[in-house]
């Protein structure tokens, strides 16, 4: 207060106003000396040990996800380095004061000697000459000046390479401290360097601890499981879950709950994600559907819902194999009896199965333009997957299903019939399990069902199958003895460039598998016990055999429609139409070109006159 013959002037008002200024609270509670950084004991051990025993590194970096504390731990570091103490005699210390000149300037951001960087706005070669000139000189008034380049990946290529000597070798009154989230993009040059220091994520129940005691510093109320979702939101960072702590505070108005914080995070209630799960592993379609919709209308994420469902599997899982893992202040009482007894009726085979559909259809919701419908299709596989046998079991059924009819190569016969078999005398049908296999002269023949339906495959034998002499008997060839996805995909989408017995030059367009010519020369010496070269060619080829086959049949269709006699007949009896072109069997297996089929049906062939 100054006063004024004229009256007085109050030069607090501006003053209380910029107190009344409110600060977010990830900067009002930023820490300011080591002491208050949490989940990092083993950086702060070394720390204090090497400032003890003088042993300090003339370059750190700090790693670590957004969030955690690397720009505060190095400005927390610069200070320890710098500290006088409050008498202004002090040496470098682990315990800042945080009241002499040098750590007040430096928690301001305000020292000469302490110079931040951000290498995200400064990349270039030249920011880096300014500080290689600036080494040169001492500090003003600090122990030792200190470069803080934050973001330090971000850096050019040149920009590393012009810092790497005075890197290596910088004056005894520099001090370099490095941040980065992108420690891979940092080169091996500069780490080898400096000595490094992995900030990890603080756990959930350090965060719980750190939030409860903010809460109560500004007075506001929250429910602690509110407060655990807030943790399990932050996923390791203080920042991020300070922000949503704010965030809830302002929601909740001093006043926060469980719902509040559901409803601001957009998350489903947890009773009702296990429900869903139970529903799902109970392969119970439409109540899983109707849950998953009844959350949906009621704010709840689509790709939240398959994370915590993603989670659940995970703690489940968790609890199958170490049930102590359950004992955690995050979850509830009711939750860890409820997931013991889930975990208790399910086996690690169908865990795994759920968690890796799940973990496909994260990506399914999260780049799908209606996330609710692929999270509906989602649910929809689990449940009809639920009562599927594991591998395992499937093993066990084959182990254990009756031996097939075979016939050895003296003639006799060994064979055993089961149960589930019904023989088509029985039901009409062709049998869908009965087969036989007939071995000998090194080849064995299968016959599912239908007998004209059989299949040749080579027994495990010395002898060897011929090898094809055309393409068209190479994709037969396929289709009986090996792959029939290789002989679809000759057929249909693979043009022939040159072919040799031993050598293939073949395109495949862009719907043939990667792998097709290894797949191809594989099997190839594996039947014909011949080496086989597959060759990709960029060379326009031949149609394929399917393009051949239609373009054919095309032709055959046209010529048949232009003869006279078929012109006649559908001319003269009404309704009459062209259903099907078959080659007749035996009589006419002569018939091979459009040629003979045109001879086959001229007018000659039936004692007719061109005119008739």
């Amino acid at each position: 207060m100054i006063h004024f013959r004229g009256g007085t002037v109050n030069l607090m008002s501006d003053s209380n106003k910029q107190d009344d200024h409110y600060r977010v609270l990830a900067r009002k509670y930023r820490p300011v000396d080591f002491a208050e950084l949490i989940g990092q004991d083993a950086m702060v051990r070394t720390l204090s040990n090497a400032i003890e025993t003088g042993r300090l590194a003339h370059a750190f970096i700090l790693t670590g996800v957004r969030g955690i504390g690397k720009t505060t731990t190095a400005r927390i570091i610069a200070k320890a380095l710098n500290c006088i103490g409050k008498d202004g005699n002090g040496s470098a210390t682990i315990e800042p004061c945080g009241e002499c000149e040098n750590c007040l300037s430096i928690s301001e951001s305000r020292h000469v000697d302490v110079m931040e960087m951000d290498a995200a706005s400064r990349t270039g070669i030249d920011d880096i000459r300014e500080i290689i000139d600036g080494v040169k000189y001492a500090s003003v008034s600090a122990r030792f000046k200190i470069y803080i380049i934050d973001e330090v990946h971000m850096l050019s290529r040149n920009a590393f390479n012009a810092l790497l000597k005075t890197l290596e070798e910088p004056p005894e009154h520099v001090k370099f401290i490095f941040a980065t989230t992108e420690i891979r993009k940092v080169p091996v040059t500069v780490l080898s360097r400096c000595q490094r220091f992995d900030l990890r994520r603080v756990s959930i129940d350090e965060l719980m601890d750190h939030y409860s005691k903010i809460a109560v510093k500004e007075e506001c109320q929250i429910e602690e499981a509110a407060l655990g979702m807030i943790a399990r939101a932050a996923e390791g960072s203080v920042r991020d879950g300070l922000s949503l702590l704010d965030q809830a505070f302002a929601h909740g108005a001093g006043n926060v709950s469980e719902q509040q914080v559901r409803d601001m995070l957009g998350l489903a209630d947890r009773a009702q994600i296990f429900d869903l799960y139970k529903d799902i592993l109970e392969g119970k379609t439409a109540d899983a559907l109707a849950k998953l919709r009844h959350q949906f209308h009621h704010g709840a994420d689509p790709a939240v819902i398959i994370q915590d469902m993603l989670e659940i599997t995970h703690w489940l899982t968790r609890l199958k194999v170490v049930p102590d893992a359950g004992d955690d202040l995050v979850t509830s009482e009711a939750e860890r009896k409820q997931g013991l007894e889930m975990s208790g009726g399910l086996s690690i085979p169908v865990l795994t199965r759920t968690w890796q559909m799940l973990l496909k259809g994260t990506e399914e919701v999260r780049v799908s333009p209606n996330p609710i419908s692929a999270a509906e299709m989602i649910i929809v596989r689990l449940t009809f997957s639920s009562n599927l046998p594991t591998p395992g079991d499937l093993v066990k059924q084959i182990k254990n299903s009756p031996k097939q009819e075979t016939t050895n190569n003296n003639g006799s016969a060994v064979s055993s019939e089961s149960d589930n078999n019904v023989t088509s005398e029985q039901t009409g049908q062709p049998p869908t399990q009965a087969f036989s296999v007939v071995n000998g002269g090194g080849q064995a023949t299968l016959t599912v069902g239908d007998p004209d339906s059989s299949l040749t495959a080579p027994v495990a034998t010395n002898e060897f199958l011929s090898s094809p002499t055309t393409f068209d008997d190479m994709v037969k060839f396929f289709e009986l003895h090996s792959d029939p996805d290789i002989a679809y995909q000759l057929n249909d989408n693979v043009h022939l460039v040159s072919y040799d017995i031993g050598r293939i030059d073949i395109r495949p367009n862009d719907r043939v598998p990667k792998n097709i010519a290894g797949r191809m020369s594989s099997e190839l010496q594996r039947l014909t016990g011949k080496n086989w070269i597959i060759s990709l060619s960029q060379e326009i080829g031949e149609d394929t055999l399917h393009q051949k086959d239609t373009a054919e049949q095309k032709a055959l269709n046209e010529m048949i429609m232009n003869n006279d006699l078929v012109k006649s007949v559908l001319d003269n009896f009404e309704g009459a139409k062209l259903v099907d072109i078959q080659k007749i069997k035996n009589e006419f297996d002569y018939l091979t070109t459009v040629e003979d089929f045109e001879n086959l049906i001229s007018a000659d062939e039936f004692g007719l006159d061109g005119d008739e």
